[in-house]
């Protein structure tokens, strides 16, 4: 599971939140509350900004801690002196300007500043906080490219109709398949020496023309409101950016910008330069700093993916898979007491000798919840891959569900099945454990829970598959 129940754990025993509370507050259940702080299951993404807006009514202050230990674990020594931002919390500092940083993300159409600001962030922490050496915009692109590719090529999320990234990843049409790759590379090592690799440069010329001065245009904002009453209307291209430029390196050292660039000239530049009381900042709060970004982020790409589940998840390179022993061993129980066919293949399964396939995509819905789980052949599931099951496979995917599940009931005692079967009752909206044993019931709470989920699937551009044995 993910960070999400550990955090809820921390602040709910922390502030003395009971379970009940917040689940009434929410309107759920309390067993979904039992089961989020248990680690059982994981809220949604949108969930968690509920949760987030629960937690404020009753105590801002653990609010404000589950979203810090949601998206990242603080260290012990974190500093914790808060000065507040109208969305996240950023450390005060007595030597450059936070309230202004906090603004950065203000009014934003697109994804360029969040990518822009988390890919410095980025190759600050991998160089070990050694900034003082230009950052090219080249170097800032591919980062960003490379943060982008997960939730676009691989987890499909839309960036939105202004924006531009998406495109630009289709165009460099970097396909990385190989499952072992996407998930071990979480330095994205890999993925930027593909991409560094790529014809980009166009790419970086386009990206480099507005975004690297409109991040830090709110440090200027006087100064910048004096100079457009001094003149009629913008008469070059460039005449604002080179403003930003000029006032940058004039008030490096008095306004104290995040950077200013490595020419004085517009066309000529090709790198930012970070002012060094801002690395130190960066360094000694990153955590907190890449979580306020992170969280922005965050906010943006649900705007634009709305009923997509998990976008929290979606944003960056997915951890390590985690274990399917239980699920395995639930349909190795089942498999030895019955000869059951793989509803792809239509050949019998074998306990020795299965694989698990997420009957929607792991990389839609981003869980390895039971019900969305069967038994098929390795190569089936390789065959398979991201893609979603034609319509025609929905009765017999049911059907294989509902005799799992009566199997496993009289083979695991009622306590056992009742713990392992949740999930069921709390994804699918079922409201008693019983009528999981009811196939008309069962077939129901299915079509319900998955027939928005295929459209939302389809619409973000996975593709339909079916078995060509």
């Amino acid at each position: 599971m993910g960070q999400a129940g550990k955090a809820l754990r921390q602040v709910l025993e922390t502030y003395s939140i009971s379970q009940s509370s917040l689940a009434t507050a929410l309107g759920v259940d309390r067993p979904v509350v039992f089961r989020w702080f248990h680690e059982q299951t994981d809220p949604t993404a949108e969930t968690v900004a509920s949760i987030v807006g629960v937690l404020r009514e009753i105590n801002p202050i653990a609010a404000r801690e589950f979203i810090q230990y949601y998206l990242v674990d603080l260290t012990q020594d974190a500093e914790l002196d808060l000065v507040a931002t109208s969305s996240q919390e950023l450390p005060k500092s007595d030597t450059v300007d936070v309230s202004t940083l906090s603004r950065l993300l203000k009014k934003t159409t697109n994804s360029y500043k969040y990518l822009f600001f988390i890919s410095i962030l980025d190759i600050l922490e991998r160089r070990q906080f050694d900034g003082l050496s230009p950052i090219s915009f080249k170097e800032i692109v591919i980062e960003i490219l490379a943060n982008a590719w997960y939730s676009h090529t691989y987890f499909k999320l839309s960036f939105g109709r202004q924006d531009k990234i998406a495109n630009k990843l289709d165009y460099l049409n970097i396909d990385i398949s190989d499952t072992k790759i996407i998930f071990q590379d979480t330095d994205k090592r890999h993925l930027r020496r593909t991409i560094s690799n790529k014809p980009i440069d166009d790419i970086v010329s386009k990206l480099k023309r507005y975004v690297p001065f409109l991040l830090i245009r709110p440090f200027f904002e006087q100064e910048l409101k004096i100079a457009k009453a001094g003149r009629e209307k913008r008469t070059n291209p460039g005449e604002d950016e080179q403003e930003i430029i000029n006032l940058a390196e004039k008030l490096f050292d008095f306004k104290k910008p995040l950077y200013h660039f490595d020419a004085s000239l517009y066309k000529d530049c090709s790198a930012v330069i970070l002012h060094p009381e801002w690395i130190s900042y960066l360094e000694n709060n990153y955590s907190i700093v890449r979580a306020w970004v992170c969280w922005e982020w965050l906010k943006y790409m649900q705007q634009r993916n709305p009923n997509v589940p998990a976008v929290a998840n979606k944003l960056f390179p997915p951890q390590e898979r985690g274990s399917l022993n239980n699920q395995k061993s639930y349909w190795k129980l089942i498999l030895k007491q019955n000869n059951l066919q793989c509803i792809y293949s239509k050949r019998t399964l074998s306990s020795s000798v299965f694989s698990l396939d997420h009957y929607l995509p792991w990389s839609f819905v981003a869980h390895d919840q039971p019900w969305n789980l069967i038994p098929t052949f390795p190569e089936i599931n390789s065959s398979k891959s991201n893609n979603l099951p034609a319509d025609d496979y929905f009765d017999e995917f049911v059907n294989l569900q509902y005799l799992g599940l009566s199997v496993s009931k009289g083979i695991m005692g009622i306590q056992k099945w009742s713990n392992y079967v949740e999930p069921y009752i709390a994804d699918l909206k079922i409201s008693d454990q019983n009528n999981l044993l009811n196939l008309q019931i069962l077939k129901s709470a299915y079509q319900s829970t998955l027939t928005p989920l295929m459209s939302i699937a389809i619409r973000q551009g996975f593709t339909r598959w079916s078995c060509r044995e």
